[in-house]
């Protein structure tokens, strides 16, 4: 059975609208004659006859939805839901802010475009002195409460990076070695710097080896993935790194050459040997 829609609906009204199971941002446009108009934020139009709205269909924005610039923490969202959170991400994106918390997690949003200033020294020095949540959301806040908890809390610590292809995994993990590797040179005593700063060089260096061999260009993304990695990282008492390894696994079976539409291609250094 459909509960029909009971509310006063006006003209210039915020609500969610159910369309193709995803919840819309729109207003109403127009209301008259016993037909409504929405308008969504991502410029469709929808007509409605108002006797045949049901609350499934259409709902009321609480607060009339979030900022127009977004919220930097999704968790206080009044509205918590798929259509909500893809709203705000998209109101941040449009503003040039590619990271928003939900609680501790971090969203990120490819810009597929360098994005001057975001990650320059400076800013790894600005967040490696705030906690989280002191400062607007960033991958190194992320990095920084996770240095700064294995002081607080002696045991291991750990960061998860997920997504799907061409998200910025790959560049979110060097990121967050760009930062690790900052404050490890940072806290280095003099005497042990030249020694301990040639590991933080290998780390940061064996990517660009490992996507060689095991990273291949698709149709939407031209250094993809094909395998997973854990990277693991050993500090010292004094904040240094001594060491670390990076283990991977084969996620998708290999091809050696030849390219379809909508699947992969070899990997870049077997491509090229393959195709000469």
């Amino acid at each position: 059975s459909r509960i029909f829609y009971s509310m006063n609906i006006s003209q210039g009204d915020r609500v969610w609208l159910r369309e193709d199971d995803q919840n819309l941002p729109a207003s109403v446009s127009s209301c008259s004659g016993g037909v409504v108009v929405f308008t969504s934020d991502y410029g469709q139009v929808y007509t409605y006859k108002q006797n045949a709205l049901t609350h499934d269909k259409v709902r009321a924005m609480r607060g009339g939805g979030s900022a127009a610039s977004g919220i930097e923490d999704m968790a206080a969202l009044e509205d918590l839901h798929d259509g909500a959170i893809m709203h705000n991400l998209f109101l941040r994106y449009r503003q040039r802010r590619i990271y928003t918390y939900i609680g501790s997690i971090l969203a990120a949003v490819n810009p597929y475009q360098p994005l001057a200033g975001l990650y320059e020294r400076s800013a790894v020095e600005l967040y490696s002195r705030h906690h989280l949540g002191q400062m607007p959301p960033h991958i190194f806040a992320v990095a920084n409460e996770c240095y700064r908890a294995l002081w607080r809390r002696p045991r291991n610590q750990c960061v998860l990076i997920s997504g799907e292809s061409g998200a910025g995994k790959t560049e979110s993990t060097k990121l967050i070695l760009k930062f690790l590797s900052a404050m490890s040179q940072h806290s280095l005593e003099v005497s042990s710097k030249e020694r301990t700063s040639h590991v933080e060089e290998a780390l940061l260096e064996s990517g660009p080896i490992m996507e060689a061999f095991g990273n291949a260009q698709t149709v939407y993304n031209n250094n993809s993935s094909r395998f997973g990695k854990f990277v693991q990282l050993h500090f010292n008492q004094k904040g240094n790194i001594q060491g670390g390894r990076i283990v991977d696994f084969c996620m998708f079976s290999p091809c050696l050459c030849g390219f379809s539409p909508g699947t992969p291609v070899s990997s870049h250094i077997p491509k090229t040997c393959t195709v000469g």
